[in-house]
């Protein structure tokens, strides 16, 4: 398991930073996609962080909520970049991203409806079982919803969880965004979802755009956290207590500096928990 403690996910341009100095980090997470390849600078890279880092494995490309069978020659790479580096996590994205053969380049959301939770559960079933480890699955951001959705989200989380074994990956920018989206409460999506099952956690920037009917929240991971996401971090690990937390920003980076200081702010949350000052204390 990672250490319960903040991360950050890598970047090419923080190598130098990275290497050159002592960071206080529990793990890094890296994307899969961007380490299918045999060998090159992102191995030389990532083998070297490897040394001194715990290490998360994020995949953007299962499709797991896809109809078509899942490509195999990608969950092969998926197994190989895994067996080369033995990562803590791996995890992937409630949606879908390819169809017919076609790769969508997105993250696209899922009708939750009985079909759909045959389909995530076989695809997840076999994806455990090439790997022969357990992954975390991510609640997703979302800006429509489906007429045809007879199942709460929290609720086919949970029944993903119970039927497959697999655990949750947590991403609080998501919930706020996709509550905020959808004019709901995201504390009640938080009291509904399932977690027990939650080994890691994710936190990211979102950008707002202003329309007629108000806010429009688009998670593009190119922003520090917002305020009300670290309110509703806070609340979740003073139930949970400590777990992985990961500080996501993928866009318009930021100086190293700047994305360490949104660790270290998680980092202190954590630090405050009472199991965190009862453990200090012992």
């Amino acid at each position: 398991m990672l250490p319960a403690r903040p991360g950050i996910g890598f970047k090419p341009e923080h190598f130098p930073a990275i290497v050159q100095t002592r960071l206080d980090l529990g793990f890094l997470e890296v994307h899969a996609e961007n380490y299918m390849g045999a060998g090159g600078l992102p191995h030389r890279m990532l083998t070297r962080l490897r040394q001194d880092h715990a290490l998360s494995v994020h995949g953007v490309g299962l499709s797991i909520g896809g109809p078509d069978p899942l490509n195999e020659d990608h969950l092969a790479r998926l197994r190989a970049l895994c067996d080369r580096y033995q990562p803590e996590s791996f995890s992937e994205h409630l949606a879908w991203a390819s169809h017919g053969g076609e790769w969508m380049h997105d993250l696209l959301p899922l009708p939750y409806t009985g079909e759909t939770l045959d389909i995530v559960c076989d695809h997840i079933d076999r994806v455990q079982e090439v790997l022969g480890r357990r992954m975390l699955l991510e609640n997703p951001a979302s800006y429509v919803l489906f007429e045809q959705s007879d199942i709460a989200e929290t609720a086919f989380l949970a029944e993903v969880v119970r039927r497959t074994g697999c655990g949750l990956l947590l991403d609080i920018n998501n919930v706020f965004v996709s509550c905020v989206n959808h004019r709901t409460d995201p504390r009640a999506y938080l009291a509904d979802f399932p977690l027990e099952a939650v080994a890691e956690i994710h936190l990211a920037g979102h950008a707002t755009e202003d329309l007629p009917s108000g806010p429009l929240l688009i998670d593009d991971h190119g922003a520090p956290v917002a305020e009300p996401v670290w309110a509703l971090y806070a609340e979740t690990v003073s139930k949970l207590g400590a777990l992985p937390s990961l500080i996501e920003w993928d866009n318009d980076l930021p100086p190293f500096e700047d994305l360490m200081a949104e660790a270290a702010r998680a980092g202190r949350i954590l630090d405050a928990l009472p199991q965190a000052r009862h453990a200090r204390a012992s």
